[in-house]
């Protein structure tokens, strides 16, 4: 028998077995359960960490940044579905891949709310908050202005750098908050502060993965760019001036022509022109391209969005009527022709006997200039009006309007109506962020035409000419009808617009002039029947009716050959009852638009300052074969001819040029908070040759036309001014005479 100290001593050694034992089995569990022993890899389990919302307090709009640490503590790689909650609900969600062994990994969340509150964050079983306060008040005196977008063109998911100017004209500094968008959808808020009188220039980094049109928005300043499938760029080719002739031209040995646009691949590319080219109505010569290549043929790689214009010098015959150029620092760039509402000839009706009436004209025209192509030379600006068609030109008044206007608006005048008499240009402000589009727009062929009109880009709405009706007593009119939507609440309604007019073929206008004789000459026609009616604009009442707008307010005739823009005001003339905003247009010639945007911003103060030319000369520019006779101005000093629409003209014809200087040193700077622009302002009536669309009168100077007559040529109870004044100026400036 063992003693007691023995078997005290025997029951700690099993006890401390015991304990082995039990470690032992506790350990092997351990790397069993670990694949240490059995070789079994743990699956891949993921915790969550490290959560972080950054900013903790920002203002709504503002991007909050949230991102959580993930981390696999299992032994093979496994994808892990990361759940973003808002206010317990899921707005987001990332799957990432993540090796085993605690391998760990960033998922990264951008929220944007457009409403103020606190909001509660969520991801997985780590939660925290945020709050949103509401963005600074309205009042923000900055203004946005000249939105880009570098570059304009991008392949998806490129990278576009979207830049503005921020200015606070104001006497304070002052705070404004920006929200970014592309197409509509919030991508960034920023905070900006503008000292007084600076301009800060911003920059945000946007893109987009799908192909085709992209809008933008800094606030309500608005902008674009294109996405093209990757490894493509577009190419457009044109041909500078006017005229609507297309100019053939071969694109690595195939044949096209102008105007030209189309997706291509990157590569390398060869262009070449005709030289000379024979439009028709005269003969033109090769001169330049616009990247400043002298030779016809050029080659050139396409590796960005590339426009290349052609340029070309008239060698003979004529190729535009009354053309504009400004001085650009080096030479003289073409603007557009001028006074298409001065033509001479506009016909009115015919008689039951077959008498055709004249009536219309007016000499106006306002020009607005491109203000980063003017240039100033030697403290003036530097204009010319050359005469390159064969026709006859009356030139009775020229003046710069400088107009100043505030910063973040922008200005344009009505285009002159041509049965309005005297000078009708209003000069509008709009405030292109601003702009709306038409909610829906159909020519006179029921062809929905809306996507044409939605951006300026070249590309007109399809459209005809009343030329090309089957007959006379069965005419097709050219006619646009735009639903602008409700606007009810607009202070003023406004509409921007591009366009211009296409008048056709002068034999095809003869023909269906010849058309209404006959049927005169049948007894077919009634009284006073019109042979090319008129414009008109109308409005669509509630009950389905059409009103037709006072002559004061109708629409005008575009210019032709350079689609320009104007404004045409709506305001007041929809009855009070109607929502939908409906106006339609319809012209008997082929008028085609570019662009129609509505403006409901209320006119802005303008400042208004009238430059006269303090020096004007006549001068020959080349020699013409033209058959026009008469009596035209002397060569020289025409200066004093030109302050006033009195009557007393500057007459040329094909091949003469009148260069005119305004003195602009004496200008003050545009007030705080001002920009300024610069329209040209002219009355200038012109004649084309019979058989050239010029149809009652012989091709000489006189008879001469003036302001007041109801139409030219005029009837016998009408006559030019021969007063003591105007005898005088006759006399005195009339003296190259051309049998």
């Amino acid at each position: 028998m063992l003693s007691r100290s023995a078997l005290v001593k025997l029951k700690a050694i099993l006890i401390i077995d015991l304990i082995v034992v039990c470690g032992a089995i506790g350990a092997y569990l351990y790397l069993q359960d670990q694949g240490v022993i059995t070789g079994a890899a743990k699956p891949a389990t993921f915790v969550f960490n490290d959560l972080v919302v950054n900013p903790l307090e920002a203002y709504v709009g503002q991007p909050i940044q949230i991102s959580v640490n993930v981390t696999n503590i299992g032994d093979v790689e496994g994808n892990a579905t990361v759940n973003l909650e808002i206010n317990g609900v899921v707005v987001d969600s990332v799957n990432l891949t993540i090796a085993g062994v605690k391998s760990s990994e960033i998922a990264e969340f951008t929220f944007i709310e457009l409403n103020s509150g606190n909001y509660t964050v969520a991801i997985g079983e780590l939660a925290s908050s945020f709050l949103l306060k509401d963005a600074p008040p309205e009042l923000s005196k900055i203004v946005l202005s000249d939105l880009r977008a570098d570059p304009y063109e991008v392949w998806p998911d490129q990278p576009v750098t979207l830049s503005a100017l921020a200015t606070n004209p104001s006497s304070e500094t002052d705070l404004l908050m920006i929200t970014v968008c592309v197409d509509d959808i919030p991508v960034e808020a920023r905070l900006i502060t503008v000292d007084a009188g600076d301009t800060l220039q911003l920059e945000f980094n946007v893109t987009a993965a799908t192909e085709g049109r992209h809008s933008t928005k800094l606030n309500a300043l608005g902008g674009s760019f294109v996405v093209v499938p990757e490894g493509y760029h577009t190419l457009t080719i044109a041909r500078s001036g006017s005229g609507s002739t297309s100019l053939p031209f071969t694109l690595n040995g195939e044949k096209f022509g102008t105007s030209y646009t189309a997706i291509l691949p990157v590569g390398q590319y060869t262009i070449t022109v005709p030289n000379p080219f024979d439009v028709g109505t005269g003969i033109l010569g090769f001169a330049s391209w616009s990247d400043g290549s002298k030779s016809p043929s050029i080659t050139f790689t396409l590796d960005k969005r590339t426009i290349l214009v052609v340029s070309y010098d008239l060698l003979s015959g004529y190729a535009s009527c009354p053309s504009l150029y400004i001085w650009n620092g080096t030479g003289y760039s073409y603007v557009t022709d001028v006074s298409n509402s001065g033509w001479l000839g506009y016909i009115g009706h015919i008689t039951p006997e077959g008498d055709i009436i004249f009536s219309g004209g007016n000499p106006y025209d306002y020009v607005k200039l491109d203000k980063t192509v003017l240039t100033a030379k030697n403290g003036y600006f530097d204009l010319t009006l050359t005469q390159q068609w064969d026709e006859l030109f009356y030139l009775d008044y020229v003046n710069l309007l400088v107009v100043d206007h505030p910063i973040g608006t922008d200005v344009y005048t009505s285009m002159t109506n041509y049965l309005n008499k005297g000078s009708t240009g209003q000069i509008y402000t709009t405030a292109s962020g601003s702009f709306l589009s038409p909610v829906s727009a159909v020519n006179e062929q029921g062809q929905d035409v809306l996507e044409a009109l939605l951006w300026q880009d070249g590309i007109f709405a399809p459209s005809i000419n009343g030329l090309e009706s089957p007959a006379w007593n069965n005419q097709i009119p050219n006619q646009l009808t735009l639903n602008l939507g409700n606007l009810s609440g607009a202070e003023q309604i406004k509409l921007v617009m591009t366009c211009m007019v296409d008048w056709g073929q002068a034999e095809t206008y003869y023909d269906w002039i010849d058309q209404f004789k006959e049927a005169a000459a049948a007894g077919l026609l009634a009284d006073n029947t019109p042979i090319t009616p008129a414009s008109k604009m109308e409005i669509l009442a509630s009950d389905g009716t059409w009103i037709n707008t006072p002559q004061s307010r109708q629409i005008p005739l575009p210019s032709d050959f350079t689609a320009r823009t104007f404004t045409v005001d709506l305001t007041g003339l929809f009855p009070p009852d109607v929502t939908d905003y409906v106006v339609r247009f319809t012209n008997f010639w082929n008028v085609t638009y570019d662009y129609i945007a509505i403006d409901t911003t209320p006119q802005q103060d303008l400042s208004l300052i009238n430059l006269k030319p303090f020096s004007a000369e006549l001068k020959q520019l080349w020699e013409t074969h033209s058959v026009s006779s008469g009596t035209f101005t002397r060569y020289g000093d025409v200066t004093a001819l030109l302050q006033e629409a009195d009557d007393m003209f500057v007459i040329g014809r094909q091949g003469d040029q009148v260069n005119m200087q305004f003195y602009i040193d004496d200008l003050s700077l545009p007030a705080e908070g001002m920009e300024r622009d610069y329209f040209f302002v002219v009355a200038c009536w012109f004649k084309d040759p019979p058989g050239e669309w010029g149809y009652g009168y012989t091709f000489t100077v006189e008879p001469l036309p003036f302001l007041n007559m109801t139409g030219f040529p005029y009837t016998n109870a009408e006559n030019y001014p021969y007063d003591a004044i105007h005898l005088t100026y006759l006399n005195q400036y009339n003296t190259r005479i051309i049998p």
